[in-house]
């Protein structure tokens, strides 16, 4: 939920910036810099989370703690690359199948009802899917239509 609010915020804030310095409303741009900063956002979360988020990971794929800083890493690259207008198609289309590769976690996460933010597997189970799936759904149609599709 947070990263949603991030995204939403960030969007509205850098729409009405960009309408204030350039005379114009840019949704384009501003989707952009909203999935860059919620991109900072989720990446932040892998260094704070990092014990909870390694319980994401399934118990067969081993140095679950540098796989989570790793990602971390590469959200912030993707979210510079969503801002370099010659990198901001190729940046599109990696986030994307990043976010695709994300969901077996994700779902991972559920079955096993891992709470990434305590480290503990009292989290929301199944029901975190009927969520998080339609807000994945989302991040990859927004990164298309503000990145890919313009």
């Amino acid at each position: 939920m947070k990263p949603l609010i991030v995204l939403l915020l960030s969007f509205l804030i850098s729409l009405f910036v960009i309408k204030i310095m350039n005379k114009e409303y840019d949704f384009i741009l501003s989707g952009r810099l909203a999935m860059a900063i919620m991109l900072v956002f989720t990446a932040i979360g892998h260094f704070a989370f990092t014990k909870g988020m390694s319980m994401m990971i399934p118990k067969v794929i081993p140095f679950k703690s540098s796989f989570v800083y790793l990602t971390g890493i590469f959200e912030i690259l993707l979210a510079i690359g969503l801002l370099i207008p010659k990198l901001k198609t190729i940046s599109g289309w990696t986030l994307i199948i990043f976010l695709l590769l994300l969901l077996p976690a994700n779902v991972y996460a559920a079955i096993n009802h891992v709470n990434y933010q305590n480290g503990t597997f009292n989290g929301n189970g199944l029901v975190y899917l009927w969520f998080r799936i339609p807000l994945q759904i989302l991040f990859i149609i927004w990164t298309y239509a503000s990145s890919i599709r313009i």
